[in-house]
């Protein structure tokens, strides 16, 4: 995969783009994290409720695509427990595929759908050691609005609550 291509968005459907959400989170956090399969399964339920029940007028998914491979994804979904919400879910870059702004358009790609379809605010949860994505966050207005420890993937992490106010966008 050539990083240098200019990434095109498209939304995600085609055969192959669920199992390859799944997939390359597993992989990529293993690899760069040491995380065990059990983000994997957290990603596995998170796609799998997507693909099975998502109200297309108020739920997208986006895959980012490099000399026509796959190189990143960004889900919008609907906050259950928040209805104005809507949630930005599994942020992922290719690492072949970094350091090209193919995650801020992702992101703006999800806030953008998320004002068109009248949420109030967009939430993710992250992780503190995910630093890039968190400059990403912050540059398209997300504020940490609380942090707490916890053990998951087997390892002892910081969990991260970010929120963009859209109201404050108009």
């Amino acid at each position: 995969m050539d990083p240098r291509e200019p990434a095109t968005l498209r939304e995600l459907g085609e055969p192959g783009d669920l199992g390859w959400v799944v997939m390359t989170h597993g992989e990529v956090y293993a690899r760069e994290f040491g995380w065990d399969a059990r983000f994997e399964e957290v990603v596995a339920t998170i796609v799998g409720d997507f693909a099975r029940a998502h109200d297309a007028d108020r739920e997208r998914a986006w895959v980012a695509l490099v000399d026509g491979r796959r190189a990143g994804c960004v889900f919008c979904v609907r906050d259950p427990e928040d209805p104005s919400s809507a949630r930005l879910r599994v942020l992922l870059v290719d690492p072949a595929a970094r350091g090209h702004g193919i995650g801020g358009r992702l992101v703006d790609q999800c806030v953008g759908f998320a004002r068109e379809a009248g949420y109030a605010r967009v939430t993710l949860w992250t992780n503190s050691v995910l630093t890039s994505a968190q400059r990403i966050y912050r540059a398209a207005g997300f504020v940490l609005v609380d942090e707490e420890r916890h053990h998951s993937f087997g390892h002892d992490l910081t969990g991260q609550n970010w929120e963009l106010d859209l109201r404050q966008l108009q």
